[in-house]
Parts: C-alpha cells; sequence; structure tokens
C-alpha cells in the first residue's frame, strides 16, 4: 500500500506548477550586466582578450553572443552609448572573425580602424549631406527703399551732440583674444629664471 501512496505523491508533484525562479529587481540587475558586457564589446583589446583566453572556443559563449543580439532592437538600442559594441556583435557572429581577433595584429588593425572612423566620420559624413537649396530670388526692391530712414531733427543741444558719431571700438577676430601683443614669448623651461642643473 505505501507504494501505492508513493505513485499518487509522485503524480502530485508532476501536476502541481513548480515554482518559477523571481528576480527580486524584476531583472535590473541582469540587464545592466548585459548592458556593460554589450558595450564591452566596443572594445577591440576586450574582443582581443576574450579570443586570447579562449572564450570563443566554447559554444555556450558563443549561444550567449547569438542571444544578445536582442540589444540590435529600437526598444533596448536607445540604451548603448557606444554604438561600436552593436557592429562587433554583429561581427562576432563570424567564426572567422573570432579567429582573427585572436592575433595581436588584427587586434591593432582593428583598433586603428576604429580611430580613423572616430576622427573621419564627422567630416565623411557632411560630404555626403545634400546642401539645402538656395532661396528663391525675390523681385527687387524699389531704389529708395535701399535707403535707411531719414534721421528726426534734434530737438535740442544735448542730443545734437550726442547725435556725433562716436568711434566705435576695433573688432578684434577671436583669435587676437588668446595671443598677447608684441614679441612672441618662448615657453622654453630652460631659459627661465631658474637655472639650477636638472638631473
Amino acid at each position: 500500500m505505501a507504494s501505492g501512496q508513493e505513485t499518487n505523491d509522485s503524480l502530485n508533484d508532476h501536476s502541481l506548477p513548480k515554482k518559477v525562479y523571481k528576480d527580486p529587481d524584476d531583472g535590473r540587475q541582469r540587464f545592466l550586466l548585459e548592458l556593460e558586457f554589450v558595450q564591452c564589446l566596443a572594445n577591440p583589446t576586450y574582443i582581443h582578450y576574450l579570443a586570447q583566453n579562449r572564450y570563443f572556443e566554447d559554444e555556450a559563449f558563443i549561444g550567449y553572443l547569438k542571444y544578445l543580439q536582442y540589444w540590435q532592437r529600437p526598444e533596448y538600442i536607445k540604451f548603448i552609448m557606444y554604438p561600436h559594441c552593436l557592429y562587433f556583435l554583429e561581427l562576432l557572429q563570424n567564426a572567422s572573425f573570432r579567429n582573427a581577433m585572436a592575433h595581436p595584429a588584427n587586434k591593432e588593425l582593428t583598433h586603428r580602424q576604429q580611430f580613423y572612423f572616430w576622427k573621419n566620420y564627422r567630416n565623411n559624413r557632411l560630404k555626403h549631406i545634400l546642401p539645402r537649396p538656395l532661396p528663391e530670388p525675390t523681385a527687387a526692391p524699389p531704389s529708395n527703399a535701399l535707403l535707411p530712414p531719414p534721421m528726426p531733427p534734434a530737438t535740442n543741444t544735448m542730443a545734437a551732440a550726442s547725435s556725433v558719431p562716436v568711434s566705435a571700438p576695433p573688432v578684434h577676430s577671436p583669435m587676437q583674444y588668446g595671443i598677447p601683443s608684441g614679441p612672441p614669448v618662448k615657453n622654453d623651461p630652460r631659459s627661465g629664471i631658474d637655472r639650477r642643473k636638472r638631473k
């Protein structure tokens, strides 16, 4: 009889819903950890580290990289601060790229290309933006419209004295504010007052 009761208990255990793990912080910690890891992928040196330590040979890690592609969806991409990480995440789906990043020369090449992209991105982008169309010419205004309106006559001597043109101070370019006038000053530490011997 005891064996029949054990089978009934085991059937009841399978029919009861299992307790599902629920994050105490509703997944916030996991979200932040995955976000941090994905953004670390923007660094070619870190990818090289992963390759050198054979993370890319682990099938579970490759599956994790595939899973992380959800960061490319619009509802998640807004949290990404380093967009190159998504590009590298896409490249890491390719086995040949993963193998190539194990070599220091490829790491340096990738890092250099990333630098050149940052250096030239704005200028290259501005070249491809279409120029704004020029405004359409309007009809020429009458010749008397180009003249400024006449000044009203001065009513007292004080107003007449104030209407005398005053010379405006000279306008300097912004570069002149940072450059002192006079002969150029040498910033050589050897030419200073302090002539102590250096070791």
